[in-house]
Formats: structure tokens, C-alpha cells, sequence
């Protein structure tokens, strides 16, 4: 799975979500593309999910490009515990 090699800072500051990336929407490699339509932060694990979902779809027959990676770290509260 993705993830990065070195960080400077295990965790980071939560920030807001900003809409629709409009910055890496032009098709740079390859015929077509897929388009977010809603903002999320995307981990590692759904990203290789996605990859081996579409590699099977075209049984291994053309080429993926992954041009987004999992550099934000999300954390979450453990199972039965208080909020807060």
C-alpha cells in the first residue's frame, strides 16, 4: 500500500476540505480518466482497492496510473470509548 517514507511529524492538523480538486483533472497519461464528485480524504487501503478493482475489470489488459497519494495521516477514536 501507499504511504510516505519519511515524515516530519507523525500526526497533522485536521484543516477543512475545500471542495473539488480542479488542479490534476486534465487526462495526462493514458485515453480516460475518473473525476472526483464529492471531496474525502482517500487512504491507502481504498486507493488499492480502486487499483485492483479496475485492473480485474479490464483483466490486466491495459495500464493504471495512480496520480493521487495518501500523505495526510487520518487518525480514529478506538472501539467503545468516550467522546471527547
Amino acid at each position: 500500500m501507499l504511504a510516505p517514507k519519511k515524515v516530519r511529524h507523525r500526526k497533522m492538523m485536521k484543516g477543512r476540505r475545500n471542495g473539488l480538486s480542479w488542479t490534476g483533472c486534465n487526462v495526462d497519461f493514458g485515453d480516460y480518466g475518473l473525476i472526483a464528485l464529492d471531496d474525502a480524504f482517500i487512504s491507502s487501503r481504498q486507493i488499492e482497492a480502486a487499483r485492483i478493482a479496475i485492473t480485474r475489470h479490464m483483466k490486466r489488459l491495459g495500464k493504471v496510473w495512480i496520480r493521487i497519494f495518501p500523505d495526510k495521516p487520518i487518525t480514529s477514536k478506538p472501539a467503545e470509548t468516550r467522546m471527547g
